[in-house]
Order: structure tokens, then C-alpha cells, then sequence
């Protein structure tokens, strides 16, 4: 089945992956490419319609990014957000200046409702709330448009040419401090462009459980199970897919959370595929014996795991396919030709180089993270593991600070538990994106009964995020946190003192290693 397509351009804007994050969340497909790509490929995708990203720079700076100005006749809608919207006026012979009195955050923003973007979305009042993050603003909009939106500062906030499908806003509909945001996109999608929303995830896993065996054939398909949301979704999608001829490898180092190794277990218990659980805790913490460099204990794990799997793969003969967890934020943030890079990830571009197979099958590397867990539930997954938290490759080797023991691997482990069991139960667990706790190597005096202790602090980390390269921590209520932290106290050998994490990122990282 072909779906409706809709393109995001990316010219450096932070929110590139959020905009086609919500275009998905209207049941339209989208992808993000670069500002580069030569116009004849865009026309050859035949996309319904186009959506230019934000960006940290000045349009009339001659090295930022530009484009060509026939993409404005080529007959396709397009949307330009914030610098997006900026490009599209400079070019097409608006004036762009320095703003008098730049903005920042939200923003009472007067809008035009007749305008065909503003008219379909419900509840709209004409003054709303949007945010705004920009220098530069429209004090001129091009011949041809007419502007349906302004602030007290921003003369333009929006402006269309509608005889030409073209719409621009200065403010950033994507996120969620714009009131109404995605009624907005959503207009631009149905109305302008015509989309139907022909994108969901029933669709997409009929799609490629047919593509799947259409590839594979008779032949054999090997995947790395880490027990993860990814590769879980990844292992029952093939299992549905290729039954039998699929073979799954958990490597379990010991380092999970407690129980989750026999949860991943018992999740794929019983059904039609070869699963092969390989316990091999003790070979990593031999490993990692004298190890506190949290960078040396990544990189060591890494290639225990590399090994263990090879181990494990060569003993089954020759297959024919290794599966991978791909998903889309690892393609766009690893560059691959369509994005600037911005980290590289272990499982895209290519082959390791320690296995002979002939192709990698990623059946999920086109989708965000909240489409694979939509996926897991309709493939029947349990919710506790599609809905589990992000968690590191290392595991819990990299939340204890200094080296690895059996006894401090054994306190994470329950007062982990005691932590999560309790946000649950206030029902936090899916408004807090990620929270773990940590157990650092400092320990401190303290009272139990009427005797001295000198034991290990504790420190407990949530954080709220929209994309995980920045976050904010979360507010967890003092009341949760005094239960957590009395439950911890008394329930956990040698913790004497628990701490929360108050740092956003930046300038810290969510994880403390």
C-alpha cells in the first residue's frame, strides 16, 4: 500500500523530528530530509504536500541555508514554520529584518480565522497562545500574500498565498505550549494538502509482515534480542512475519532491572520462534572487575555483548538475515544521506564487521518511538514491556558510579524496583519519560535505631522530554518521593540517604554516566 506522503524539510531547526512526530500523529506519513535535496527527487516522491522546519539562522546571512525558488511553483502546498516561514518570504521577496524586541515563549498571538488554517481547527479563539523563539521577523510580507496572524511585536505571526498552496507561521504549531498547535497542522494537512490519514499502525504491520516474507523467503533470520521496547517490537513483528525461520538471541548480562530478564522471556514463551536466552552475567562482571571509568565500562560491555552474541550465532549455521531495531531517530540522527549528523548509532549503516549475512532486515526504520510502541500493542505485546522505560544498552552497570559489585548491582536493583513501583502506583509512569534511580559511591553518616550507619546516597532521577536531547526534570510530588524514599530507607541494605536529581539537560545528561 502506498500512503500519502508528506515531506519535512530540515533546515537545522531542534524540532525537525517533533514536526513529523505530530504530521504521524494526524495519520499522515511523513520523512525528514535535508534543505539539500536536489528538487527533482522531492518531485519524484510526490509528496501531498511540504513542511519547511525552524533553524538558528538569519535568512539574509548569504552561508545559511536557502533553496531554490521554483519549489514555490512546483504546485505542491507548503507549509515554512518560524525560519521556515522567514526563507519563504525572503525569497519570494518579502523583507526580513532584526526584531526591535526579539520572542521568546509564549506569546498572545491574533489570529485571521478565515483563513483556511486557522478556520477548521475547533475551539480556536482569535486570540491564543503560541511560541515564539526568534531575532528576525517579516516586517514586510511577498507580493501576493496576506497576513493572518500578528503579535504586539510581530507584525506577520502568519501569512498564505493560497492561490499557490503557500503558508507560513512564525510561531511553532509542533509543540505543545501553541495552543491549538496541531489543529493547525492538521488544517494544513487535510485541507491544504488533502490528506486522508490512510497512516496507522494496523496498516503498517499488514505492510510489512507481507514485505517481510516476501524478502526473507525460506530463509533464516537472526535478531538480537536486548529485551528492549525496539527489538521486542522487532521480534514479534518477524515472529508474525516468518515464524520458525526466525531466531532470537538474548544476551542477558546480568544488568537488567530486577525480574526483567524473565519477563523478555516470558513475553516470547510460546510462540512459533527459536528463543535463545544466553546468562551470561558472570563472563561481563569477570570483565569488568577494577572497571570505574563509566566510558571504558561502555565500551568493555559493548564488545562483550558483541562477543557473546557471535559465540552464541555461530553454533546455529548458516543464516540468511540479520533483523536490527532500527527506528527512524536513529536514521535521521545518524545523517544517512537526509539529516545532519548528529550522533552516530551502533545499528545503522551497514554489516558489523564480525557476521557474514546476507542483508540487515529493519522493519522498524521508519518509525518514532511512540508508533513502535502503538505497533507492540496491536502485534499483542504485554503493556508492562512495550511501555517499558528507556533503558541504556549497559543497563544498570552505568547507573552504579564506580566499579561493579554483586552487592551494589543487588541494592540497585531493589531500590530501582521500589522507585518505579511507586511512581505507578501515583500514576506517573507515562507523564514521566524517564526515571531511574542511581547509586552513587559516595557514602555519608547517618541514624538508624540508636545506632551510627555510614552507608551508600542514593540518587533518584525522572525527567520530562519531548525528544530526549534536551529535558527538564520532572515534579514529582514530595509526597511520592517521602514514601519512595522511607520505603528505600528501611527496605534496602546499606542505603542511608536518598537524593533527587533537580538538573535539566543541559547542562547534565539524564543518565549520570
Amino acid at each position: 500500500m502506498k500512503h500519502q506522503l508528506v515531506l519535512v524539510l530540515d533546515f537545522g531547526g531542534q524540532y525537525n523530528q517533533l514536526i513529523a512526530r505530530r504530521v504521524r500523529e494526524c495519520g499522515v506519513y511523513c520523512e525528514v530530509i535535508r534543505y539539500t535535496t536536489p528538487l527533482e527527487e522531492i518531485a519524484a516522491k510526490q509528496p501531498a504536500g511540504i513542511i519547511f522546519t525552524g533553524g538558528p539562522n538569519s535568512v539574509y546571512d548569504e552561508n545559511s541555508p536557502h533553496i531554490a525558488k521554483e519549489i514555490f511553483e512546483m504546485g505542491i502546498p507548503i507549509l515554512g514554520i518560524c525560519y521556515g516561514c522567514q526563507l519563504m518570504a525572503y525569497t519570494l521577496g518579502g523583507t526580513v529584518t532584526t526584531c526591535e524586541t526579539s520572542e521568546y515563549g509564549k506569546t498572545e498571538t491574533i489570529y485571521d480565522k478565515s483563513s483556511i488554517l486557522f478556520s477548521g481547527v475547533e475551539d480556536l479563539p482569535e486570540m491564543a497562545i503560541s511560541w515564539m523563539s526568534h531575532t528576525d521577523y517579516i516586517s514586510k510580507a511577498p507580493d501576493g500574500f496576506i497576513v493572518t496572524a500578528h503579535t504586539e511585536n510581530c507584525p506577520v505571526a502568519a501569512m498564505e498565498c493560497p492561490e499557490k498552496k503557500l503558508y507560513a507561521v512564525q510561531f511553532h504549531p509542533e509543540v505543545n505550549h501553541t495552543q491549538h498547535g496541531l489543529g493547525m497542522l492538521g488544517s494544513f494537512l487535510k485541507n491544504v494538502c488533502g490528506c486522508t490519514g490512510d497512516w496507522t499502525m494496523e496498516s503498517y504491520a499488514k505492510t510489512a509482515i507481507a514485505q517481510i516474507r516476501d524478502k526473507v523467503g525460506d530463509g533464516r533470520v537472526l535478531l538480537a534480542l536486548s529485551g528492549g521496547v525496539d527489538s521486542s517490537v522487532c521480534a514479534a513483528l518477524l515472529s508474525r512475519a516468518v515464524g520458525n525461520k526466525l531466531t532470537c538471541i538474548f544476551v542477558d548480562h546480568g544488568f537488567l532491572r530486577k525480574n526483567e530478564g524473565d519477563e523478555v522471556e516470558a513475553a516470547f514463551a510460546g510462540q512459533n520462534i527459536n528463543f535463545i536466552r544466553v546468562n551470561a552475567k558472570a563472563a561481563f562482571m569477570e570483565k569488568l572487575r577494577g572497571v570505574s571509568d563509566p566510558e571504558t565500562k561502555r565500551k568493555t560491555i559493548g564488545e562483550e555483548f558483541i562477543r557473546a552474541f557471535e559465540r552464541e550465532s555461530k553454533k546455529l549455521g548458516t543464516v540468511d538475515f540479520l533483523a536490527q531495531g532500527t527506528i527512524y531517530p536513529d536514521v535521521i540522527e545518524s545523517g544517512s544521506g537526509d539529516a545532519a549528523v548528529i550522533k552516530s548509532h551502533h545499528n545503522v549503516g551497514g554489516l558489523p564487521d564480525y557476521v557474514d549475512f546476507k542483508e540487515i532486515i529493519e522493519p522498524l526504520r521508519l518509525l518514532f518511538k511512540d508508533e513502535v510502541r502503538q505497533l507492540g500493542i496491536e502485534l499483542g505485546l504485554p503493556e508492562q514491556l512495550v511501555w517499558r522505560q528507556p533503558f541504556p544498552g549497559p543497563g544498570l552497570a552505568i547507573r552504579i558510579i564506580g566499579e561493579i559489585t554483586d552487592e551494589k548491582l543487588e541494592i540497585l536493583q531493589e531500590a530501582d524496583w521500589i522507585f518505579r513501583e511507586e511512581i505507578a502506583k501515583a500514576g506517573l509512569d507515562r507523564s514521566i519519560h524517564q526515571y531511574f534511580a542511581v547509586l552513587t559511591n559516595m557514602r555519608s553518616v547517618g541514624v538508624m535505631g540508636d545506632g551510627r550507619t555510614y552507608d551508600y546516597t542514593l540518587a533518584l532521577r525522572g525527567v520530562t522530554t519531548t525528544d530526549f536531547m534536551t529535558a527538564d526534570f520532572a515534579r514529582i510530588p514530595y509526597e511520592v518521593l517521602e514514601v519512595v524514599s522511607a520505603r528505600i530507607v528501611n527496605e534496602v541494605s546499606h542505603i542511608n540517604r536518598v537524593v533527587y536529581d533537580v538538573t535539566t539537560k543541559p547542562p547534565a545528561t539524564i543518565e549520570w554516566e
